[in-house]
């Protein structure tokens, strides 16, 4: 079920109707059931993969909690009698009691999507050792189901876990509000992975009927729709032609693929998250943002402080600053001091983090090496631009011509360039294919391909791009308006008399009518973030 199938919309609605229908402290009950009616309808089997990781990460943060209450009441019945040492003492006995729940609940959680979505790939790579060195043996792929969003959810979980252990959040007592969180149907797609303290906040609470607060959930979910069926489906018939063949599409074409496939990445992953966080505030719950206009950055750095939010915080918080300050880590550390000097034994154990973030975040999109590599990538330029930044700082300080607006222009084209290059590897398997087609951009001379008609034969029509063309200016006007105003284009339409902010959103849902690029059965291409 879809966000783009009329199953869903039919589910969406009835679900509205009775949300509103129902006394107010059935609403939460109301969305855990329409959330697992919704996982079901993906797949039976996967429920109970959905519904095992619930309940061991509730479990263990309700036994995390009670050690804490434990050592709470056992402190403060024994004030007098214990001195700073037991007080020590009493606390490390508890911290590692909770810290072997914690290990058990990670090895679980953790384990389940580890085996679902890597196991074929460790195979193959085993069975490519084999084949190197002259072995016949080749180990059997295993027939494993990945359950739908298993990463996003799965993140989730280990996210509320850790802030338990940490003791920053209490945990959740009563089960069903905790399967909720985890199972919360908008958002178990593609995320955004929301972190436990936030969600609460409005999950749970009794809504009001409030026509403002829908109507601007319903106008946030028509852009997703725009941005998901005109642009993103209509593009992916051209990108999917470019990639089925390298062989043939190269040169040139590469070039035009990866720039189509970074604006239908954008609009297919975005235009989800704006479905997300709609059918969300229509039901009053408010889900965080997960972009801010990222093809208006500057670098590299400040386009992963814009795209995908959550999962880049998700990655600095947990394993980022854990691994940083780690005492692994910081032995590392003190060695470099004593062997290179105090510069490289302060930047080492940073960029060791990092590299285990980046090739982290790079399996965790997809279990091949592309993905691999895309992630190490990032980490290279990231950490390349991080050594160069004094030199970045002389520069502009030398040049005053660099702190003007069409430099700026310059580096936002610079960035996005670079990003479509980075994204080019998200569309082979084989690293050697990424590579060759990245390489016939500048040797294979076809570039008559431009001009004589070939690319119209991809699939998409002169229509097509034409309606591409309309669809990504309409979506750049609007990015740019609100990242020079710092305000929700929504809001400002808001302020406008009402025949007139009336029209514009009409001719919005007419424009997704007439112009959306619908699949088989009237069912538009699933989105890409699905997968992962």
């Amino acid at each position: 079920m879809f966000f783009t199938s009329y199953e869903f919309l039919g589910f969406f609605l009835v679900l509205l109707v009775l949300y509103y229908s129902l006394p107010k402290k059935w609403q939460w009950k109301l969305l855990l059931l329409g959330s697992y009616l919704f996982y079901f309808a993906a797949g039976p089997w996967y429920v109970l993969y959905i519904l095992g990781t619930t309940l061991v990460t509730y479990i263990t943060g309700c036994q995390i909690g009670k050690n804490f209450e434990k050592q709470k009441e056992y402190l403060a019945s024994h004030k007098e009698e214990l001195d700073k040492e037991a007080k020590k003492a009493y606390k490390g006995v508890q911290a590692r009691q909770r810290k072997r729940w914690l290990v058990v609940c990670l090895v679980v959680v953790v384990g389940v999507l580890a085996v679902t979505k890597y196991t074929n790939f460790v195979i193959a790579n085993i069975n490519s050792v084999f084949t190197a060195f002259g072995s016949g043996t080749q180990l059997s792929f295993l027939n494993l189901m990945v359950p739908l969003g298993i990463s996003f959810y799965t993140f989730q979980a280990v996210g509320y876990i850790l802030d338990v252990h940490r003791g920053t959040i209490q945990p959740e007592k009563n089960f069903f509000r905790f399967a909720l969180f985890i199972s919360f149907f908008p958002q178990v797609i593609q995320g955004p992975i929301s972190r436990f303290g936030d969600l609460s906040q409005t999950l749970y609470g009794e809504v009001k009927a409030n026509w403002s607060t829908i109507s601007l959930g319903l106008q946030r979910m028509l852009w997703g729709y725009f941005k998901k069926m005109v642009v993103a489906d209509r593009v992916l018939q051209g990108v999917s032609t470019i990639i089925s063949d390298p062989a043939t599409y190269h040169g040139a074409y590469a070039l035009v693929g990866m720039v189509l496939y970074t604006v239908e990445l954008y609009a297919d992953f975005t235009g989800g998250i704006d479905i997300t966080i709609g059918v969300a505030q229509c039901f009053g719950i408010k889900v965080q943002e997960n972009f801010i206009r990222p093809y208006f950055s500057t670098s590299l750095k400040e386009y992963w402080r814009r795209w995908h939010i959550s999962m880049c915080n998700w990655f600095r918080d947990y394993i980022f600053y854990p691994v940083s300050i780690s005492k692994a880590m910081q032995k590392v550390g003190k060695t470099a001091k004593k062997l290179f000097g105090q510069k490289v034994g302060k930047r080492l154990p940073v960029y060791l983090s990092s590299f285990v973030v980046w090739f982290l975040t790079g399996i965790w999109h997809g279990a091949s090496w592309n993905f691999v590599v895309w992630g190490l990538l990032n980490y290279v330029i990231l950490m390349a631009s991080e050594e160069l930044e004094p030199l970045y700082a002389k520069f502009h300080e030398k040049c005053s011509w660099s702190n003007k607006a069409g430099y700026k222009v310059f580096e936002i084209f610079r960035t996005f360039l670079l990003i479509c290059v980075l994204n080019l590897f998200d569309c082979f398997e084989q690293v050697g294919t990424t590579l060759g087609m990245l390489l016939s951009i500048v040797t294979t001379g076809n570039w008559e391909v431009m001009t004589n008609g070939a690319l119209l034969q991809l699939g998409i029509g002169v229509t097509d791009y034409i309606v591409i063309g309309i669809g990504v200016l309409i979506l750049f006007t609007v990015s740019f308006l609100q990242e020079k105003t710092q305000k929700s284009l929504r809001l400002m339409i808001r302020s406008l008399p009402y025949f007139v902010r009336a029209a514009l959103w009409f001719g919005l849902f007419v424009l997704v009518l007439l112009w959306g690029a619908y699949g088989i059965g009237f069912d538009a291409s699933q989105f890409i973030y699905n997968q992962f």
